[in-house]
């Protein structure tokens, strides 16, 4: 912990949730107060725990009312965006929370007159993805760019971690699926993100206190096509499920069918996303905008995701390890 941070007070906004509270961790560990701006405080009190008592503050606020984000914001040195979401229903809609919220944000911690803000986005934002999530992405960092001048984007790969919703998912079907569809083929690119790496990211950005205006592109690793992934979960678990690829058609029908559920497994905008590379750029490396450009060391899946996926072994953690004579 370093004592000289404790005079500087981040905000997270969407700080309770998978990737904001690992980035209050990082820096509370830090030495920074943190205050965490959620919708439901009342539901987040676990996330206090990651300082020492009185570090982190909860506080309400919501992306689609700027009078909380102004509240939220107010004396902070630094404003980070961890709010996000995949799936667009509701009040909830991409353009809502991706758009109008990374607006919003930006425009409260500059009227704050805070020194830094960070947004956290996904590799393949652009204004020309087929993906209507990565298209509203694009469109949230440029009005985040242009009402705080600096502002910095992160851009993750798929991010694992113990409640992350890749790994849990593809598991949760291989548990009672005989078959595990590969979609657009199972060919396209992923480079997973460990999420304490990504919140390592953002609190070394903060520790650098400069206002770049860079986009930021973290993959771990490990670059896996979907069939070696979803191969991974099948030998990580011990189930014998089959690797079907299913046509981009057929994914997009099975969408829309789908997201018409409360907590669909997929839409067919997840299949847009499912369908494209999702790597770090060759620009990226070249210009040290990734977690090795911070320093960081990323962690693979190998050492990480089968210490939560264990739970869907078919004995759980007292499932025998393969290979093992009986």
């Amino acid at each position: 912990m370093t004592i000289s941070n404790a005079d500087k007070l981040i905000t997270v906004v969407g700080g309770s949730g998978f990737v904001g509270r690992q980035i209050v961790r990082s820096l509370a560990k830090r030495g920074y107060r943190v205050r965490v701006a959620c919708r439901r405080p009342d539901l987040a009190g676990h996330v206090t725990t990651a300082g020492f008592p009185g570090q982190v503050a909860l506080v309400q606020a919501n992306v689609r009312f700027p009078a909380s984000l102004q509240a939220a914001c107010e004396g902070a040195y630094a404003v980070i965006n961890a709010t996000g979401t995949d799936v667009s229903s509701g009040a909830q809609t991409f353009d809502a929370v991706l758009v109008f919220g990374a607006e919003a944000v930006a425009k409260a911690a500059k009227a704050a007159k805070a020194q830094l803000l960070i947004t956290l986005s996904g590799i393949g934002a652009s204004p020309e993805s087929s993906s209507a999530a990565s298209v509203a992405k694009a469109q949230g960092e440029a009005a985040a760019a242009k009402a705080f001048p600096g502002a910095i984007a992160l851009r993750p790969s798929v991010i694992f971690g113990p409640d992350d919703r890749f790994f849990n998912k593809a598991a949760a079907m291989a548990r009672f699926l005989p078959v595990l569809p590969l979609v657009g083929g199972g060919e396209s690119k992923v480079q997973p993100v460990y999420v304490g790496d990504v919140a390592e990211a953002a609190a070394s950005l903060i520790d650098r206190g400069v206002a770049d205006g860079k986009v930021y592109e973290l993959g771990g690793p490990d670059v896996l096509s979907m069939r070696e992934a979803m191969q991974f979960v099948l030998d990580t678990v011990q189930r014998k499920g089959l690797l079907v690829p299913l046509g981009k058609s057929i994914a997009r029908m099975a969408g829309a069918i789908a997201g018409l559920l409360p907590k669909p497994l997929l839409t067919m905008d997840q299949v847009e996303l499912l369908s494209q590379d999702n790597v770090v750029s060759a620009e990226a490396t070249r210009d040290g905008r990734t977690l090795a450009g911070l320093g960081i060391t990323a962690r693979g899946i190998k050492t990480i995701v089968p210490s939560y996926l264990y739970r869907f072994r078919k004995e759980g953690q007292f499932t025998v390890p393969s290979g093992t004579p009986e």
